[in-house]
């Protein structure tokens, strides 16, 4: 999506929100400032990492992540795919001894399983917004092969390809690396959050709160248009 056209969503989620585009934009030249020091990756590199496969896995961190990580590996050959989690979906690959090929993360999922998956060859989209400024600060220098994203107008280094969650954004992203398949893992679109996703709730699952809700809302929503608007099969295995 181009930044034009996802312009006048972005501007629809900060009024939704309340959130400031100030801050954003405060988040996105400080990501931009590390990742010219600390170097990062172009979408060009991401694009060679993962040009053995046009299809595509994104997991996100919904209830039924678990039961569809079990399912693709006994049904599916992993290594035909790339493999994309969304932040702390890669926990659960983790714990199935499963590499993604990418983690799409803002920084607020298992932080530890993210710089494991990196360590062990995981390329990291880190993403700036306004309530991340701190951990883009205090983390982003720990990790390598880093590709770094914006909701807000991309500058430098930073790309936008559209989307507001970890798990849309993942789905962009895909897109942008050439996905002509997309499989959906653990992408609920419903109101129950996981330990995946919320590391601090002290269930396995959970109710969401109404700002979750929303957020989960605007995924659905910018999933739905990936499908209408891209030209790329995607199946979700939740239906």
């Amino acid at each position: 999506m181009e930044f034009g056209l996802w312009e006048k969503y972005y501007k629809e989620i900060l009024d939704d929100f309340g959130f400031s585009r100030e801050n954003d934009e405060k988040s996105a030249k400080l990501l931009d400032e590390i990742l010219s020091t600390e170097g990062c990756l172009t979408l060009e590199d991401l694009k060679g990492f993962v040009d053995f496969s046009d299809k595509f896995i994104v997991f996100g961190a919904g209830p039924s992540l678990k039961e569809h990580v079990k399912f693709l590996m006994e049904n599916y050959d992993l290594k035909d795919y790339v493999l994309v989690a969304a932040d702390g979906a890669t926990t659960a690959l983790v714990e199935e001894r499963i590499a993604p090929d990418i983690v799409a993360t803002d920084l607020d999922g298992n932080l530890d399983d993210i710089l494991l998956a990196n360590f062990r060859g995981a390329n990291v989209a880190i993403h700036a917004h306004g309530d991340n400024m701190d951990k883009i600060a205090k983390l982003t220098p720990f990790f390598t092969s880093v590709l770094g994203t914006t909701q807000s107008q991309p500058v430098g280094n930073l790309y936008n390809f559209g989307g507001f969650t970890d798990g849309d954004r993942a789905m962009f992203l895909a897109v942008a690396l050439g996905a002509e398949e997309i499989t959906l893992a653990g992408m609920d679109f419903g109101d129950i959050v996981t330990r995946y996703s919320r590391p601090n709730i002290e269930t396995e699952i959970a109710q969401a709160d109404d700002f979750k809700k929303k957020k989960l809302g605007y995924a659905e929503k910018f999933a739905q248009w990936i499908e209408d608007n891209e030209n790329v099969v995607i199946k979700n295995l939740c239906e």
